[in-house]
C-alpha cells in the first residue's frame, strides 16, 4: 500500500481534482490518499478567527460569506449530475453553518483549531462526492479517528499504528482511502493540527505507521530544486537525496518539503518521492535511505533570522558558561540554529523574536550582549560535502563580496551554512548557483 499526498494547489481547482482522481487510480496499487484544503482556504480561516479573537464580527461574517462564494462556485464546475450536486452542497452548507453558528460563540483556542480543521474536512468530502460520481470506489478515512499528538504536541506514533491500522483491517475490502491532511486530535481529544505544512507530516505518519511502499508528495513544482526557483532563474530537480540531506534543505528553507516530514518515513525507511501534479511525467526527487551520489546537492535559505552575540572575556572560558547560556534559551523554548565561538564570544541565532526581550535580559550578566535582526542563514547541503575536494574553496571564491557574519562548518558531514544580512539573500543564492552549480 502506497500514501499519496496532494497539496493545495493540487486540489485548488475543480480540474486540478479531477486530474487528481486520475493519478490515484492510475496503477491500481491500494492507496491513502492524503489531501490538504483548497488553496486559500486556510488563510481566510485564519482570518476568520483573527475577526472573532479581536471581537469583529462584522468582519467574519463577510470573510465566511465570501469563502461560502467560492465553495458554492467550485461545486458548480467539479460535479456534474444533480444528485450529487445537492450533496456536495449540502455538505458546504453543513460547514458554514457551523461557521456562522460560531459568529455566537466566545472565542477560544479550542474554538480557533475547530475552524482551521473545517478546509481539510471540505476538500476530502468534496473529492469523495466526485469519486462517487465517476463511480470509483472508495472510503473516506477520518484523520479524528487515529491521528493523535501528545501533552507535548508530539505525534503518537504507536496509538496512529494500531488505530490506523484496525480502521484498515475493517474495511479490508476497500483498496482507496481518503483522508485530511494536517488536522489531528490533541491529548485531551480535542480537535486540534500539526501546524502549517502538516499534511506533509500526515502523510509521513501514515507511511510510517502502514509501512507503505512509497510516500508520495505531489505539489506544483517537479521535485526539490538545487535553489529556490522564484529567486534564481536556473535551476535544476534533483533526482536523488538521503533522509538527511532532505531533512537539512527542509529545515533550512526548502519550501517543497515540511522539516518534519522525513523522520517518520527515516524511521521505517519510506522512500518518500515529491512529484508535480501538473508535470506528472517528471520524474521527481526520490528521498531513500541512500544518497545516490557525493557532493553539493543544494542550497536552501531560511529567513527572520536573529543573531545575538554575548561577549565576555571574564566568563567564557569559565567552567559551565556555555551551558548556563544554552539553559536561558531552553528556559524559553527557543531552539538554536547555528553556533560559532571564540575566545571572548559566542554567537548563536535564532528564529523568533517571541521572547526574545526576556533572553536577552537574561544573558546581560554574562557580559555584553548585541542582537542583529533581518538575517538569513543560507545552506549548501550534499552527501560528505565536508569531505569533497575544492568545495570550501569554489563557495567562497563565489560569495566574496558578500558579507558574511557567521559559518558553521563541521557539525554536519551533509552541510555547510552560513549568515548573511538578508538584504544580501538574493545575490548570495545567484553567486553560489553559478559558482557551485555553473548555472
Amino acid at each position: 500500500m502506497k500514501v499519496m499526498k496532494f497539496g493545495g494547489t493540487s486540489v485548488g481547482k475543480p480540474e486540478r481534482m479531477h486530474q487528481v482522481s486520475q493519478l490515484i487510480t492510475k496503477d491500481g496499487e491500494p492507496t491513502i490518499v492524503v489531501l490538504s484544503a483548497l488553496s486559500g482556504t486556510t488563510n481566510a480561516l485564519v482570518e476568520i478567527s483573527k475577526c472573532l479573537a479581536n471581537g469583529d464580527r462584522e468582519g467574519a461574517k463577510q470573510k465566511i460569506n465570501k469563502l461560502e462564494e467560492h465553495y458554492r462556485s467550485f461545486v458548480l464546475d467539479l460535479v456534474k449530475q444533480n444528485a450529487t450536486r445537492v450533496k456536495a452542497n449540502d455538505l458546504v452548507s453543513e460547514h458554514f453553518e457551523f461557521l456562522n453558528i460560531i459568529l455566537r460563540i466566545s472565542f477560544s483556542e479550542a474554538l480557533n483549531k475547530d475552524i482551521l480543521a473545517q478546509g481539510e474536512l471540505m476538500s476530502t468530502k468534496l473529492f469523495s462526492v466526485y469519486l462517487e460520481e465517476q463511480d470509483i470506489d472508495h472510503m473516506l478515512l477520518p484523520a479524528l479517528e487515529f491521528m493523535t499528538i501528545d501533552a507535548n504536541e508530539e505525534p503518537q506514533l504507536g496509538s496512529i499504528k494500531i488505530k490506523l491500522s484496525q480502521l484498515l483491517q475493517q474495511n479490508s475490502q476497500k483498496k482507496l482511502f481518503v483522508t485530511q491532511g494536517y488536522i489531528c486530535r490533541n491529548s485531551k481529544g480535542e480537535v486540534d493540527n500539526l501546524k502549517r505544512g502538516g499534511s506533509d507530516y500526515t502523510a509521513s505518519l501514515i507511511a510510517a505507521a502502514i509501512k507503505a511502499t512509497v510516500c508520495e508528495i505531489w505539489t506544483d513544482i517537479d521535485g526539490m530544486h538545487n535553489n529556490d526557483p522564484r529567486i534564481v532563474e536556473k535551476t535544476i530537480a534533483i533526482k536523488q537525496l538521503s533522509f538527511d540531506e532532505a531533512a537539512e534543505l527542509a529545515y533550512f528553507g526548502a519550501k517543497i518539503l515540511h522539516p518534519t516530514c522525513i523522520w517518520p518515513a527515516q524511521q521505517e525507511n519510506v522512500p518518500v518521492k515529491l512529484l508535480n501534479t501538473m508535470q506528472p511525467e517528471a520524474a521527481g526527487t526520490v528521498i531513500t535511505k541512500e544518497a545516490g551520489s557525493v557532493g553539493v546537492k543544494a542550497v536552501a535559505a531560511k529567513d527572520g533570522i536573529i543573531a545575538i552575540k554575548i561577549k565576555s572575556s571574564r566568563m567564557l572560558l569559565a567552567y559551565g558558561f556555555l551551558r548556563k547560556v544554552f539553559e536561558v534559551f531552553e528556559k524559553y523554548h527557543t531552539s538554536i540554529d547555528m553556533i560559532t565561538t571564540s575566545e571572548v564570544a559566542v554567537s548563536v541565532t535564532i528564529d523568533t523574536d517571541v521572547s526574545l526581550k526576556q533572553i536577552v535580559k537574561e544573558l546581560e550578566p554574562f557580559g555584553s550582549v548585541d542582537v542583529d535582526k533581518d538575517q538569513t542563514i543560507v545552506s549548501i547541503v550534499g552527501n560528505e560535502i565536508a569531505q569533497t575536494d575544492d568545495v570550501l574553496q569554489k563557495l567562497f571564491e563565489s560569495i566574496k563580496e558578500i558579507p558574511v557574519t557567521m559559518v558553521s562548518y563541521g557539525g554536519s558531514p551533509h552541510n555547510i551554512s552560513l549568515l548573511v544580512p538578508s538584504s544580501y539573500k538574493t545575490k548570495t543564492l545567484q553567486l553560489l548557483n553559478k559558482g557551485l552549480f555553473g548555472l
